[in-house]
Order: structure tokens, then C-alpha cells, then sequence
């Protein structure tokens, strides 16, 4: 990747966690540490590889995403408040009564493609709009963040089979690995492992990756855009509340918002680091 880009999408992605703090921290609730987790990939996604209009969010011809793990949505408002699609300062009245942004994503929202929460059907919609695709001899993308905690859901493989059954090479499932969700270790709450081997039984063709490396993810993408007659799905290895020192591998940051002084101490590290990074 040029070094230019990559630092571009590195301070990027820190803003993105900037605008997560700001939203759940106004909100006093919400799920900062699994939106971390996520909030690289999304920035290449919105930054670099999805054919995105922020002036038309509805185009057609539009790639699509579905954040199936939709309670995940402060990432996903953060990074499409970066590309343009509505003002910043709609994050600060996150989750408020009569507010555009609420809990989970809503299809009413500019930039967002599915009205998501209840895990497992995320990725399912996003059979059904990979196959529309198909259907209709359109050349879009269908891109679907899963949590690891949420392929414990049943409808997951239900989906995962619908969709190497009908060879949707327009599907890409990216699956947060960060290993935790919201009542402690997925290996101990009941454990979705091995996650490559699952899938690659269910016919999907399998990448793993660091997720929060802009070099691996390029090349995880890269190489799922040269898979023909089959699903993919990038299983991103990843740290809960990445990029934030107190929040990093804490199962206690999903469902809970930083306080005032954790808000300053958190938005004061996010500074500090895309300072050091301009100044290079």
C-alpha cells in the first residue's frame, strides 16, 4: 500500500474512534469495545474498496453493506460521518428520543443498507441481496461484518449454506474475531471454533488476517476479489476497544459508555496519536 494512503486511512480510522467515543459517551450507553474492533476495516471498506456516493447514498449501482453485529452501529455512524454522508455533529445525540441515530442501524439513514440488530439475520439479508444481484446481472458487492460471538447463532449457518449452495461470489463476510463477547471469552460462553474450518466446510473460501493492519487487509481483500463460484469470508483476528489503552480486551466495554473522565482520557490518546502521525 502507498505510504501516503496508509497513513491517510490510519488517521482516519482513529477518527473513527474519536466519533465512537463521542457518541456513546453523549448516549451514556452503547458498545464501545466491539465498535473499536471493527473500526479499520470499515475504514478501508468506506475509504478504499466500496463504490460509495454520499450524494447519491441510494445509487444502484452501489456496493452494499450490512453490519450484522448492528449492535455495533456507533462504528459504522462514526465512519459514514467521515465519508460525508451526514454531519458530525449528528453523534453527539446518539440514542437521544427523536435523534437519526439510534441504537442500531435504520435503513432511514443516509449510507446505511439494512435496518440490523437481531444477530444472525444480517448476514442472511445479505444472501438475499447478493443474490438480487445475481439476478439482475449487477456487478455491486455485498459486504457483512459478523461478530465471533454472534456465529453462535444458528441462522448464521443456515445463511453460510444458502450461500455457497448458490455460488453468491458477490458476498464477502468479514467476522470480528476479537475472541470476547458480552459474558466473557466465546471459548467459554460456547465456543464457535474452529471458525476457518467451519466455513470452509460449509464451502466458503476462507482468509484470515490481522485486523488492524491496513497492509493485511488490503491483501485479504485483494485476494477475496479474485474468488469465483463461491462466498468468501475474512476472519479478521482483532482486539476488543482497539486503540483504546483501557478499553483493549475488556468484555466489560460492550453495553457500557465511558464516563467523563474516561471520555477525556480516551479522546485525549486518539489525539495524541493522529498529531504523531501528521507530524511524520
Amino acid at each position: 500500500m502507498d505510504a501516503t494512503i496508509k497513513k491517510q486511512l490510519e488517521i482516519t480510522a482513529l477518527k473513527v474512534r474519536m466519533g465512537i467515543i463521542e457518541g456513546t459517551f453523549n448516549a451514556k450507553s452503547g458498545h464501545p469495545g466491539g465498535s473499536l474492533s471493527i473500526s479499520d476495516v470499515l475504514t478501508y471498506l468506506y475509504c478504499v474498496k466500496m463504490n460509495v456516493n454520499p450524494a447519491d447514498p441510494d445509487m444502484p449501482e452501489r456496493d452494499r453493506l450490512v453490519l450484522s453485529k448492528g449492535h455495533c452501529a456507533p462504528a459504522l455512524y462514526s465512519v459514514l460521518s467521515e465519508k460525508g454522508f451526514f454531519p458530525k455533529e449528528e453523534l453527539k445525540s446518539l440514542r437521544h428520543i427523536g435523534a437519526m441515530l439510534q441504537g442500531h442501524p435504520c435503513i432511514k439513514i443516509p449510507g446505511v443498507d439494512m435496518s440490523s440488530g437481531s444477530l444472525g439475520q444480517g448476514i442472511s439479508v445479505a444472501c438475499g441481496m447478493a443474490l438480487a444481484g445475481k439476478t439482475d446481472n449487477a456487478d455491486y458487492k455485498v459486504y457483512t461484518i459478523l461478530g465471533d460471538g454472534e456465529l453462535e447463532e444458528g441462522e448464521v449457518w443456515e445463511a453460510a449454506m444458502f450461500a455457497a449452495h448458490n455460488k453468491l461470489d458477490n458476498l464477502v463476510a468479514i467476522v470480528d474475531n476479537n475472541g470476547l463477547q458480552i459474558d466473557g471469552s466465546i471459548n467459554d460462553v460456547c465456543s464457535p471454533e474452529p471458525i476457518d474450518e467451519k466455513f470452509a466446510a460449509f464451502g466458503w473460501h476462507v482468509i484470515k488476517t490481522p485486523a488492524h493492519d491496513f497492509d493485511e487487509l488490503e491483501k485479504a481483500f485483494d485476494e477475496a476479489e479474485k474468488i469465483s463460484s463461491k462466498p468468501v469470508v475474512i476472519i479478521q483476528k482483532s482486539v476488543k476497544g482497539s486503540g483504546v489503552s483501557f478499553m483493549e480486551n475488556m468484555c466489560s466495554w460492550h453495553g457500557k459508555a465511558p464516563d467523563k473522565e474516561q471520555y477525556d482520557k480516551a479522546m485525549s490518546e486518539l489525539s495524541q496519536r493522529i498529531e504523531e502521525l501528521e507530524s511524520k
